[in-house]
């Protein structure tokens, strides 16, 4: 086990050309489970390979246990790697595949049949021991390919994606195997994704990233409830976070929200929502109000904002039921239990708790703070600090 630390990593392909990593910085302690997610493109995969040392960095410095691995060679650096497209010796059996790097280090044959028998017994892939790799499933591989990994004993693994290639219900299953080794093993892990159910449900910390920049960096509790701005807001989470644009209004020096719902809904079809006192240029300001759909509820309480909208789409997913109405022109997603769901054109009173909502400048994607936190001071002690960029 053992501690990473990135100091400003960056990662450059050629002269004149773009950073493909910008000035990342992260702390992972021992035995910590670290989740890199973002789109495609991100670097993401980049940073991992930087971390390996199969590509080398352009600046800044990687340090394991505090010591600085950056000019070291991919096998004097202790990490072992799974990647996603398992990468077996196709004319080896599941033993031999397994036992292939501790041969080359020369461990002696009892040991290497020790270390086997141990990582197919916490894999329970030891029926499969004396089988080629083109006799097994999908997800037979790649037990395989994390158990060569695991009979390294590193200081560190680094797994590439490695369920990508699985179908949902393996991925699940597969999902829940790494989290139970990791429990058990307590080694410290760097795990790449593009999937943010992965991301939430595997990491103890996960750095969000997009265009080669950590846009936010901490638990899944912190990213899932305080994004740091829009993209990871909308990149975390499914069904993703609404987005409802808000035209300011000014009146008895405080600065107001407005909401409408479709054109013909009968009752209460407008709710404003405050959003404190006036600050410089509020009155001009372009803000976007963001609510999980989890967030939004059925009927009228007081001291929450309320308003009546029309369902215009259900869609059914077993346990839960999303249903879609319009605020501000801007299409909306509600779960509900579907005991609770509503009929096409039903007409519906629906809230939110201004303290769970969030506001985003417009211009910037920046969270701004809680809906609920009526003074600028206040909004702005519910901003979480960018980490990493």
């Amino acid at each position: 086990m053992a501690t990473l630390e990135l100091r400003n990593v960056n990662k450059r392909y050629g002269s004149g050309l773009a950073d493909t990593l910008k000035d990342i910085e992260l702390s992972i302690d021992d035995g910590e489970f670290l989740i890199l997610v973002g789109p495609s493109g991100c670097g993401k995969s980049t940073l991992m390979n930087c971390i390996a040392g199969l590509e080398d960095i352009t600046g800044g410095a990687i340090l394991v246990d505090d010591a600085d691995i950056s000019g070291m060679s991919p096998k004097d650096r202790d990490i072992a790697m799974v990647f996603q497209s398992y990468a077996l010796y196709p004319t080896m059996n599941v033993r031999d595949n397994i036992a292939f790097g501790l041969k080359m280090r020369k461990m002696a044959p009892a040991a290497i049949d020790d270390e086997v028998a141990r990582v197919a017994k916490l894999l329970q892939i030891e029926h499969l021991l004396g089988r080629k790799p083109g006799q097994l499933s999908g997800g037979q591989q790649q037990r395989v390919a994390m158990g060569r990994a695991l009979a390294r004993r590193p200081k560190i693994y680094l797994f590439d994606e490695p369920l990508s290639n699985l179908d949902a219900k393996l991925r699940v299953e597969m999902r829940t195997e790494i989290k139970l080794m990791h429990q058990r093993l307590k080694t410290t892990t760097v795990y790449v994704t593009h999937d943010q159910i992965e991301a939430m449900t595997l990491g103890d910390k996960v750095a969000v990233m997009k265009d080669g920049v950590i846009q936010q960096f901490g638990t899944p509790q912190q990213i899932y409830n305080e994004p740091a701005n829009l993209f990871v807001a909308s990149f975390i989470g499914s069904p993703p976070m609404n987005f409802i644009p808000l035209r300011l209004q000014r009146r008895d020096g405080q600065v107001w929200g407005l909401l409408d719902s479709a054109v013909g809904v009968a009752g209460s079809a407008h709710c404003e929502l405050p959003l404190g006192a006036l600050e410089a240029g509020m009155e001009n300001r372009e803000v976007i109000l963001g609510v999980r759909p989890e967030q939004i509820l059925l009927g009228a309480v007081e001291g929450q904002p309320s308003i009546r909208a029309e369902v215009e789409v259900t869609e059914p997913t077993g346990p839960d039921t999303l249903v879609f109405v319009s605020l501000n022109q801007t299409k909306v997603c509600c779960r509900m239990t579907p005991d609770a769901a509503p009929q096409i054109g039903e007409s519906l009173v629906l809230r939110f708790d201004p303290d769970k909502a969030l506001l985003f400048d417009a211009q910037s994607g920046e969270r701004l703070g809680l809906l609920g936190k009526t003074s600028a001071a206040e909004r702005a002690s519910t901003v979480t600090p960018f980490r990493g960029r």
